[in-house]
């Protein structure tokens, strides 16, 4: 019953990421999907075209670092993790700062 969900929201989110009218959240949603399907690839694609589309879009740059780290990239996930915290640092946001940086310590 779950995989049923997980394909049909999937199947959902591609279509409108397809269409083009895709907005931040959609996106940030289908490199979620993608991830949780173990689909690394897509998944950093996904989150990719997000940054490109919206670069304000801060709950992307965490999730890409992780990604990143789990798929043994730590470089790459050092390079999202840090602009994460500068774009944390100018929202103000001390959470997903805090966040960000605890994930980046991970990076070695």
């Amino acid at each position: 019953m779950k995989h049923t969900a997980m394909s049909k929201r999937l199947e959902m989110l591609e279509k409108l990421a397809a269409s083009g009218k895709a907005d931040a959240f959609a996106l940030y949603a289908l490199g979620m999907e993608y991830r949780g399907a173990g689909r690394d690839e897509d998944s950093l694609r996904t989150f990719e075209a997000l940054r490109a589309k919206d670069a304000a879009y801060l709950p992307v740059y965490l999730m890409a670092g992780q990604l990143l780290l789990e798929m043994g990239r730590p470089a790459d996930a050092r390079d999202w993790l840090e602009a994460g915290v500068a774009l944390a640092t100018s929202k103000g946001d001390g959470k997903s700062k805090n966040e960000l940086l605890a994930a980046l310590s991970e990076c070695g």
